[in-house]
């Protein structure tokens, strides 16, 4: 697959799984621009290794919790490229349970995870217009169709996502496809995996980054007649 003269738009780019996102688009051809936070150093590395490639880059620094940064955010980059792709990484991921959760930290996951996403997808389609096709892919969890009572504004918020993919694939369908990457053992997290982690995932192992990656790249330059599909990289964890 290649992505030869397109542009993809990553948020959350700079670390972890959105790094490695990054990279696989670059690599097959893409240049990126890459959303961060407050992860400055480690955006300008991927942005280095990215021009190392041959690739153009551009960083884009924002604070998703602004609803207002969000509508901002696809209009500085249009006098510099058009958007071919839009790839909604970015995400609040606390381990709170009923109990434990306030509103603060409930609205916290909401806007980041679901109104974010909206607002960039709507600024992204209206940037679009009727001249070109484009594709959009939103990053779920396995938890948004198999809840439970742990990381709980977290699984609403992707839940909500979830139907957001599916309801934008119908509004902005035909010229932009919507999909969803579900995700499940990626990458431990930075303070170590819980015990017993991968005792519920068929597949019996963490997945690698290069294969989140091959799934990104189907979603991106696969068929266009594929939208609104959730596609779960999570070695089967939402079927036990």
């Amino acid at each position: 697959m290649s992505l030869e003269g397109r542009t993809v738009l990553i948020t959350g780019g700079a670390r972890r799984i959105g790094r490695s996102l990054a990279l696989a688009v670059a690599r097959s051809g893409a240049d990126v621009a890459l959303h961060y936070h407050r992860s400055e150093g480690e955006a300008e590395a991927v942005r280095d290794e990215i021009i190392g490639m041959g690739r153009q880059a551009v960083l884009l620094r924002a604070d998703l919790g602004d609803p207002q940064t969000c509508t901002d955010l696809i209009g500085r980059l249009r006098p510099r490229t058009d958007l071919f792709a839009l790839v909604n990484n970015a995400a609040v991921f606390e381990a709170l349970t009923w109990e434990t959760t306030d509103p603060a930290s409930w609205e916290r996951h909401l806007t980041v995870n679901l109104t974010a996403p909206f607002l960039l997808s709507q600024a992204f389609a209206r940037t679009l217009g009727d001249r070109a096709e484009g594709r959009i892919v939103n990053l779920l969890d396995w938890r948004a169709l198999r809840p439970g009572p742990d990381h709980l504004p977290y699984t609403v918020s992707k839940a909500g996502l979830t139907a957001l993919t599916r309801s934008l694939a119908v509004a902005l369908a035909p010229r932009i496809t919507v999909n969803g990457l579900a995700l499940g053992a990626i990458l431990p997290p930075q303070a170590g995996a819980p015990a017993g982690v991968l005792d519920r995932v068929p597949a019996g192992r963490w997945a690698g980054l290069e294969e989140v990656g091959q799934a990104l790249l189907f979603l991106l330059d696969g068929p266009a007649y594929i939208t609104g599909e959730i596609l779960h990289v999570d070695g089967g964890r939402h079927l036990v």
